[in-house]
């Protein structure tokens, strides 16, 4: 079993206790739109959540307002941080509702460096590396597709050059690892990191994995289409998810 990584002191400031049997409007609502506060679910639209990092946090309200009125958009409470945060909590995050789309990713927290004290340091040690990563998300997979949700992976978006206790070009190797695990699995994939990589200059932060508030935008447009895209899809049966690292 891997060990489930620790939050950060900021991660547990934006973090609060997920309740799954008070998925809808028996939250408070917050007066100001927050992404990671509860949002009130219209009657007869259907359910997607959001799991992610801070890049989803970052585009959940474009996202959700560009899906007002066909969707309700709802993200998970907090940081969905590295495979193993989601594997000690993925139950907590899918509470007891039915979710029609589940559009999620795990990667830029397994692939950073960290040293003993928990801060960002490329003489550090990697969060997860390639081979656990593999076995971890292929676990989250199984989990995912038993909940009946139509299934979405967003690839992990680019590091660029600079970019704090992490190596430009890991993002893409950890999607390899993923891209083999969705096909075998038959998720849809949703290309975030094809999308950015050619435009990272307009839409990151310089040195840094986080987009601007535009280039959160445009990543929301990327998501909110690839939403509509799965909802008008034909309902196929679930596959099966493969149960080990190199199965067919």
């Amino acid at each position: 079993m891997p060990l489930i990584s620790p939050m950060t002191r900021s991660e547990r400031r934006r973090s609060y206790s997920f309740r799954p049997s008070s998925v809808t409007a028996s939250w408070p609502l917050a007066a100001t739109p927050t992404p990671t506060v509860p949002t009130q679910d219209t009657p007869g639209l259907p359910r997607v959540l959001l799991i992610g990092d801070s890049i989803s946090i970052g585009y959940t309200l474009p996202a959700r307002a560009l899906l007002k009125g066909k969707v309700n958009l709802h993200r998970i409470p907090t940081n969905g941080g590295p495979t193993t945060r989601g594997l000690a909590s993925l139950e907590e995050w899918l509470g007891q509702g039915k979710w029609d789309v589940i559009h999620f990713n795990w990667g830029l927290h397994d692939l950073k460096y960290m040293n003993p004290k928990g801060g960002l340091d490329l003489a550090g040690k990697q969060q997860v590396p390639p081979d656990p990563y593999d076995k971890n998300l292929r676990e989250l997979v199984r989990r995912l597709r038993a909940s009946g949700a139509r299934l979405i992976w967003a690839s992990t978006t680019p590091v660029p050059a600079g970019a704090a206790g992490r190596i430009r070009g890991d993002a893409a190797k950890y999607n390899a690892i993923a891209r083999k695990i969705m096909a075998e699995s038959g998720v849809a994939i949703n290309d975030l990191y094809a999308f950015a990589l050619p435009r990272l200059k307009d839409i990151q932060q310089p040195r840094n994995v986080h987009f601007s508030p535009a280039g959160s935008k445009a990543l929301a447009e990327q998501v909110a289409a690839a939403i509509l895209k799965a909802l008008a899809a034909p309902t196929t049966p679930p596959a099966t998810a493969p149960a080990g690292k190199g199965q067919e």
